[in-house]
């Protein structure tokens, strides 16, 4: 007998991240490097991913590396200003961005 286990994948794209986040899934913003200011920008290195309440987390990969070379790709953000546009696309009406390296940034989406 064959038996099959299904493995839930702890990857997710934007599109999976918006569904998730509507689901009532935190996103978290993870810095991976102190950020450094040129000019008016702050750059360094963000990952996002979500968070279900009993902890189990989905890092955020993008679509495009996936379906055209069957790799995954974990979706970096390096600057301040690509972070706020992603999350106030996701839905958010606030973004906050952590500044040191290994600090992290939760965001919810509040019901009205």
């Amino acid at each position: 007998m064959t038996a099959t286990t299904e493995i839930e994948p702890n990857v997710t794209t934007e599109q999976g991240l918006r569904a998730l986040a509507e689901e009532g899934h935190t996103v978290e913003v993870l810095c991976k490097a102190d950020p450094e200011r040129k000019g008016p920008s702050w750059h360094s290195l963000w990952l996002v991913r979500a968070v279900a309440n009993d902890g189990q987390e989905k890092l955020l990969v993008t679509a495009r590396t996936r379906l055209t070379q069957n790799a995954i790709k974990v979706r970096e953000f390096k600057t301040a200003t690509g972070v706020i546009s992603f999350l106030v696309g996701v839905g958010f009406s606030q973004a906050s961005v952590p500044m040191k390296n290994g600090e992290t940034t939760s965001h919810r989406l509040v019901s009205d």
